[in-house]
């Protein structure tokens, strides 16, 4: 079983390694077309970078378009009506066009293409045996939860307290769709995560919690 667990383990760095290059390459000119978007609006820097907790509760950076004003600060958890958000950056944030960059986390090994989204360090309880069970695999570009949280920003805008509701709500939901998938995970389900992924990404407007929540049979850990 240790064996066959490697192998798989393997071959889904192959995957990773091997779409990550494709994809750097096959979208150059889109990210030469989202760098020059970005220095238009609003200068320099084009990549934010953060600390973000991977596996096994490492510190990595992770790596992101700038869609934010340079240098502002405020709460870490981001609302659709933020001030701090630029015009371009609301663009890529509603396509998720943002998360390219992090491409080069996975061709490095920091992440995987899927996998439970990485959280900032404040977020995350080493201690909790929750989250070593999350922490126990690479995280990823996108997973379940993030597809079924996608909105996320609009969710929060409508809250009075945003960080409260996201620590208290949203984040245990998002824990408990990570463990649900790593243990049903097979390579047909991670394609088809993948593939939703992209056709959120172009077609924002077809997304679905409810039908997420019927694919993948996790309505338990859903709130419309």
């Amino acid at each position: 079983m240790t064996g066959r667990r490697q192998f798989k383990s393997q071959f889904l760095r192959v995957i990773d390694v091997t779409c990550s290059i494709a994809g750097l390459v096959l979208l150059s000119p889109v990210i030469a077309l989202i760098v020059a978007f970005i220095l238009t609006d609003d200068g320099l820097p084009v990549i934010f970078r953060q600390t973000r907790v991977g596996k096994g509760g490492t510190h990595f950076q992770i790596w992101k378009f700038r869609t934010m004003k340079a240098n502002s600060a405020g709460a870490p958890v981001t609302s659709a009506g933020d001030r701090r958000i630029t015009r371009v950056g609301r663009w890529l944030r509603r396509l998720k066009l943002d998360e390219l960059p992090q491409l080069v986390n996975v061709l490095v090994g920091e992440m995987s293409l899927i996998g439970p989204r990485p959280e900032v360090p404040e977020f995350v309880r080493i201690d909790d045996p929750t989250w070593q069970a999350v922490l126990s695999v690479r995280p990823g570009v996108t997973d379940l939860a993030t597809l079924v949280y996608r909105d996320e920003e609009q969710l929060l805008e409508s809250l009075p307290d945003p960080i409260r509701s996201y620590r208290d709500t949203i984040l245990p939901a998002k824990l408990y769709l990570n463990l649900e998938y790593q243990q049903s995970r097979t390579i047909s389900r991670d394609l088809q995560l993948l593939a939703l992924t992209l056709c959120y990404s172009f077609f924002p407007m077809s997304f679905s919690r409810a039908r997420l929540g019927q694919l993948f049979r996790c309505q338990g850990a859903i709130h419309e």
